[in-house]
């Protein structure tokens, strides 16, 4: 793919925006940046792009702009039905998204994960397992290291794992891992995709360059992932946390095993016991990673001691402090309804939850049962807190609490001796804070204060 002198626009200045940008004047593109925010809002980046040759388009997207361009890369927080992208679709210019140009560069082995929960906790651990295992590794995409900033290190013996999203995989044409796998697919992002219909086709588009000696990792438990399986081309491996699967990976009589043929020899990777991750869904996490990983050859003893040493992600189900016999926890990740159900479920009951931010067009009824059974009170915050106040009235108790800050202080007010508090909101959290990582340092240092 030959840039010199092409005429290439960047729409949308996040971090991947940015580092896309970069590659690509470095690649020796013409280049320009389109950003929503005001050039007030983007003066950290502006310098550095001026510097680089970047000509900065700022405060709205401009037509014209778009219209000039040889390729536009579209950075995955614009949605493809943002106006000015939808045009130039129409006029027939290539639009791709910054995953799809760095996998064009991008050498080595891809190793691809993604789900609408778990996507995190169980790239860290592959990536764990094959750095581990002696095997040259980056970790990035979704999490850390944008994808295109894997490129410049990366040579053909490297084992790239990637976490994607459905908004990365939305704009995919050629991306093609050597192993894929779907943890899960439940609603999610619905504010963005406009059905789930359209949310399922996005997540398995990471599967669509798949061919005969690929592999494909999905969940048996999930009713819609065991749908994919009928449109993959790839060899399709599964794990369970309930049953025994034909190949791939099981737990039986408490060890995680591996199965790689059809009626063959099962093979015991670990005990459950040593996983240290807190909830059934984490077991599900493991599951997913070990498959990814015998797949790739790596000795079950390697695995084993790996998964042993693994430690819970940050800002996932991470235990911060025990304040006068309560634990707090940070679980800021859990962005959709799905993810905050699994943590509530990973404790046996005494919660005092945290539950807004900015909604996805979410269904928070579907928690009124686990609520019912295992939380004391819920503390409502941000946008969504009217909402999830009225789809949850007269479920549990219900705080209004609009700020972090003061859910955390009524939380630490009310529980008590084994109580546990959780921050698992269930929705972005875009409203009050920059990003989840944001809300969940917020979360920390709150709690660290308490004495």
């Amino acid at each position: 793919m030959d840039l010199k002198n092409k005429r290439v626009l960047v729409v949308g200045l996040g971090k991947s925006g940015l580092s896309a940008a970069m590659f690509l004047r470095a690649q020796g593109a013409r280049v320009t940046v389109s950003d929503t925010r005001s050039a007030v809002a983007l003066a950290k980046e502006i310098p550095a792009l001026l510097e680089a040759g970047i000509m900065v388009e700022s405060g709205g997207h401009g037509l014209l702009t778009f219209r000039r361009q040889d390729l536009i890369v579209v950075s995955p927080g614009v949605p493809m039905d943002t106006p000015e992208v939808k045009q130039v679709v129409a006029f027939g210019l290539p639009v791709i998204g910054e995953l799809e140009l760095a996998s064009r560069y991008l050498r080595g082995q891809v190793v691809a994960i993604t789900g609408a929960n778990g996507k995190t906790t169980t790239t860290s651990l592959l990536g764990k397992i094959f750095a581990d295992a002696g095997v040259p590794t980056q970790v990035g995409g979704n999490i850390g290291l944008p994808v295109i900033e894997l490129v410049a290190k990366s040579t053909p013996e490297t084992v790239n794992v990637l976490e994607v999203s459905s908004f990365q995989l939305e704009t995919v044409e050629e991306f093609h891992p050597r192993i894929a796998a779907i943890l899960n697919i439940t609603p999610d992002h619905l504010d963005r995709h406009h059905s789930f219909e359209s949310y399922v086709a996005a997540k398995e588009r990471i599967f669509a360059r798949q061919g005969p000696g690929d592999f494909l990792v999905l969940n048996a438990d999930d009713r819609v992932t065991q749908m994919c399986a009928a449109r993959a081309k790839s060899d399709v491996f599964w794990f369970s946390g309930t049953k025994a699967v034909r190949r791939g990976t099981f737990v039986r009589d408490g060890v995680i095993v591996w199965v790689e043929k059809e009626n063959g020899v099962t093979e015991p990777v670990l005990p459950v016991s040593e996983v240290h991750l807190k909830g059934a869904h984490n077991i599900e996490n493991v599951l997913a990673a070990v498959c990814a990983a015998r797949l790739a050859k790596v000795p079950a003893e390697s695995i084993r001691a790996s998964v042993a040493s693994f430690k819970a992600v940050e800002h996932r189900l991470e235990l911060v402090k025990v304040v006068n016999g309560v634990e707090f926890y940070n679980d800021s990740k859990a962005t959709n309804v799905d993810a905050a159900m699994k943590a509530v479920a990973s404790f046996a009951g005494g919660i005092h939850l945290i539950l807004g931010g900015k909604d996805k067009d979410s269904d928070y009824g579907l928690m009124a049962a686990l609520l019912r059974e295992r939380v004391k009170v819920v503390y409502t915050i941000g946008s969504a807190a009217e909402k999830i106040g009225r789809q949850l009235q007269g479920v549990v108790k219900i705080v209004a609490a609009e700020t972090l800050q003061t859910a955390v202080a009524e939380a630490a007010k009310g529980a008590t001796i084994g109580d546990v508090v959780l921050l698992s909101p269930a929705c972005s959290s875009f409203d009050q804070f920059e990003n989840y990582e944001q809300r969940g340092q917020v979360f920390r240092q709150l709690v660290n204060e308490l004495h």
